[in-house]
Formats: structure tokens, sequence, C-alpha cells
């Protein structure tokens, strides 16, 4: 709707932006997986700190086909992704950068 990628804050207080992952090639089973990726801005926006990623959410006989359902998402629904995986970090669950 604005030409860029969503963003929220975090249940840490922190800035993420949120972005699709598809896969470039297929896997063994001849389907494409995709994610959400959350970008983890510094405290003054100027240069990304880190990421969060779903696990795959999605699969597709074509890259498209698999990202077409993330695309789907709402916001809100998205927001839930994130909170979810900054709790599984937090709780020593979850390996981020």
């Amino acid at each position: 709707m604005h030409g860029r990628p969503p963003a929220f804050e975090g249940p840490d207080g922190a800035s993420y932006t949120a972005a699709t992952y598809v896969d470039d090639r297929p896997g063994t089973d001849g389907r494409y997986g995709a994610a959400l990726l959350f970008v983890r801005w510094s405290a003054h926006g100027d240069r990304p700190e880190g990421h969060l990623e779903t696990p795959y959410l999605a699969h597709g006989a074509t890259a498209a086909d698999a990202v077409r359902p993330l695309l789907a998402l709402s916001l809100h629904e998205v927001k839930v992704h994130l909170d979810h995986l900054c709790a599984a970090r937090d709780a020593g669950l979850e390996r981020s950068t």
C-alpha cells in the first residue's frame, strides 16, 4: 500500500521490518518454501542489528505459489509471528542474529 515493508515495534521495544523469504530453488520434495523475515533495527534506525525468521509457513510448486499465503496475512497475523519469535528467542528456544 505505501511502497515500503511493514514495520512493527517488537515486545522487546526494538523496531522490526517484515518481509517474505522464498527459496531460490525447490527442495528435494520439488516444492518451494516461504517464510517471514523480520529485520531488527538499531535504536537510531540507521542500520540493521539482526533478524528473526519463521520456519517455513507455506510451500508451493512455484515460488509465487509458496509466497501467496504469506502475502495474504493480515498485519495483525504478521505481528503475532514476530511476538512469538521474540518470546522464543528470549526463552532461548529460537536462534537469531
